[in-house]
């Protein structure tokens, strides 16, 4: 197996220590995948992706990372809710969609407040002390798709409308000039 020698700083011999502990002692093998983490992400920059951080699961959820560019953004909303929904281009070519449901709020006041009551009502009711509320806490997805066939049928028809002039088009083209 080849060798390579690794001068490090005496300022930093703490932070290979660490790394070793961490790794459970294979330092070379924590190296090795930290420069492909470093590689990777530098080659996607100098392409003109970025590194995408989002949450996902209900509520705070979890944090995934990829390697990216964002397309386009569509939100839309009830009188409940809101989702949006960003899509991105993978630094492998897939597309990448990211929803955001915001949590659903429930709001109800005085006795009954029925459809079809007069809005002079819902306002006095709307002073009453007999009120009920609730919500959830909301919920990120996050969705991968091979093909802008396959995107077309996972997000809103007027957000792929907006984006699909850019679906087809390589994120960078070498001119020749």
């Amino acid at each position: 197996m080849p060798n390579k020698t690794i001068y490090v700083s005496e300022e930093d011999l703490a932070l290979f220590a660490r790394a070793q502990e961490l790794s459970g002692g294979n330092l070379s093998a924590t190296i090795t995948t930290a420069l492909k983490r470093f590689v990777d992400a530098e080659e996607g920059r100098n392409e003109g992706y970025e590194e995408i951080t989002v949450r996902v699961g209900p509520g705070t959820g979890r944090k995934v990372r990829f390697t990216g560019v964002l397309l386009g953004e569509w939100g839309r909303s009830t009188a409940k809710t809101m989702e949006v929904f960003k899509v991105y281009r993978s630094q492998k070519g897939k597309f990448v969609v990211h929803t955001e449901r915001s949590a659903d709020y429930v709001w109800q006041a005085g006795s009954g407040s029925g459809s079809g009551e007069s809005t002079w009502r819902n306002l006095i009711n709307a002073l009453s002390p007999n009120q009920s509320w609730g919500s959830n806490s909301g919920e990120r997805a996050l969705e991968v798709y091979d093909t802008a066939q396959s995107l077309r049928d996972g997000i809103p028809t007027e957000l792929y409308d907006l984006i699909a002039g850019t679906l087809e088009q390589p994120p960078i083209e070498d001119l020749d000039i």
